[in-house]
């Protein structure tokens, strides 16, 4: 067969080099994209992170990802023949700093040599992993092992949420965004830009000293309720602008319209700030680097929601039903037509905050956020769909504590700051939607627990819960 392939590739490698290489990408390599997506601070970079460094280790022989591990064994001899980081090549994005990410959490970066977190994403960012893996059949002895490349984005959490705007018109948005702003939850921290509001007329002429004083207060409110848990905050580039700063087409908010609005008047000037933004948005990054992706991560910071407050908790299950319903493709949804996402992950992180025997229980409560998003992609349900519980870095462990005159598990962690670990009471993970009568207590923020200072030129890889599911599930029709 060896011989059959050589006279089949003689004529193509005659060609040139380049339509060889064609032929030989096409029957070797499968080229994959995959977004890890999610609100605000669901841990996105340190997700990433932790990803590529899990598999650079199972690749060097380290058990650090077992479910993809066993999947990967055929006669007790493992497929897998290498990972391997690729060149940026010609990436039109920024690529991702694994390596920057990596010193921080090895120590490299304090003067102490502890651990940290790495920074937040503040613009787009991407990388590319190559994983070859033996054919295990006899057409392997002839074509050689197959490649996945695996193209990995990374975005601003705050900027998923731009995604409903592209299928709607400044009046509409307004008025979906003042009747949230209106509620109880809100009214209070948006207090000031309401009283603004109460005064301004959209159909005066334009004056622009004005307008950018509404966006600044609007932009504050946004702000402040970002800081008590609340994540449906649109747009998401008023929180974060990116690399560009501050540009003029960033300079709206929303107003009631009476009809529309008078040529040179404020209001005009509002509804074409919107739609230059939404243009750009579209054609910049939705119609650009997100179109082409098929497999998708949603990563959701559901724990930390439920201990910020019902009004917080039911903020993020509106904003990850909609975002459920537009990662699926829902044509009507997005306007533009683009398939169905195959496969998506949707991911409830910080499991390292619960103990092992509670975690359970926080998957539940996970599929009863997402279920209602699910309901609207294509098809009506769930197809192509997994729902996990994870910590891209496990940072506690488990332990008991007496607490009320009993015993109760607990996790063990360092709070960043601090030297010494502490033990930390999860509460109850309601098994499903919380019932009325769960929310009569006091919420908090949860703690933030130091990283373990990871060994990263050793290829040993980061500690972890749950990655080896979610790769599995994403990637299983290609192993």
């Amino acid at each position: 067969m060896a011989g059959l392939l050589d006279t089949l590739s003689a004529p193509l490698r005659r060609v040139g080099g380049a339509a060889w290489g064609a032929v030989e990408r096409a029957v070797n390599e499968e080229r994959i994209h995959l977004a890890v997506t999610g609100l605000s601070r669901a841990g996105k970079t340190v997700f990433i992170t932790s990803l590529v460094e899990n598999l650079l280790a199972l690749a060097g022989g380290r058990d650090t990802l077992p479910l993809l591990r066993a999947r990967l064994e055929e006669g007790g001899a493992s497929r897998l023949v290498g990972v391997r980081l690729l060149p940026a090549g010609s990436l039109a994005l920024p690529r991702f700093d694994h390596a920057g990410h990596v010193a921080a959490l090895a120590g490299r970066e304090a003067p102490d040599s502890s651990a940290h977190w790495p920074a937040r994403t503040e613009d787009l960012a991407a990388l590319s992993l190559e994983i070859v893996l033996e054919r295990g059949s006899a057409l392997g002895q002839v074509l050689g092992p197959r490649r996945i490349r695996l193209d990995i984005l990374d975005y601003p959490g705050e900027w998923l949420l731009d995604l409903p705007l592209i299928g709607m018109s400044y009046a509409g948005w307004a008025e979906a965004v003042l009747a949230r702003l209106r509620t109880p939850a809100r009214a209070g921290l948006a207090a000031e830009f309401l009283r603004f509001l109460d005064l301004f007329d959209p159909a005066a002429p334009a004056d622009e000293a004005l307008v950018r004083r509404g966006h600044a207060l609007y932009r504050a409110a946004l702000e402040a309720m970002r800081g008590r848990g609340l994540r449906y905050l649109q747009p998401g580039r008023f929180l974060n602008p990116g690399p560009r700063g501050e540009v003029p087409l960033l300079w709206f908010f929303p107003a009631a319209l009476r009809g529309a609005p008078p040529p040179g008047s404020a209001g005009a000037l509002l509804a074409s700030r919107f739609e230059a933004y939404r243009a750009e948005m579209r054609a910049g990054f939705f119609e650009g680097p997100f179109r082409d992706f098929d497999r998708q991560i949603l990563l959701v910071d559901v724990l930390g929601a439920l201990h910020a407050g019902r009004a917080a908790f039911e903020d993020t299950a509106d904003a990850i039903a909609d975002l459920c319903r537009g990662l699926g493709g829902a044509p009507g949804w997005l306007g533009w037509g683009r398939p169905a996402i195959k496969r998506v992950a949707v991911v409830a992180t910080k499991a390292d905050h619960v103990p092992a025997l509670r975690r359970e229980a926080l998957r539940h409560l996970l599929r009863a956020v997402a279920e209602r998003g699910l309901e609207g992609r294509p098809g009506g349900g769930s197809d192509g769909v997994s729902l996990h519980v994870a910590a891209a870095i496990h940072a506690t462990r488990d332990d008991k504590a007496r607490l009320g005159g009993r015993d109760v598990e607990v996790v063990l962690g360092v709070p960043v700051g601090e030297d010494r670990a502490r033990p930390y009471f999860v509460g109850d993970v309601p098994a499903g939607w919380p019932p009325e009568g769960f929310w009569g207590g006091e919420y908090f923020e949860l703690p933030v627990f130091r990283p373990p200072r990871i060994e990263a030129d050793r290829g040993v890889g980061v500690p972890h819960i749950g990655l080896d599911g979610i790769l599995v599930a994403l990637l299983e029709d290609l192993l």
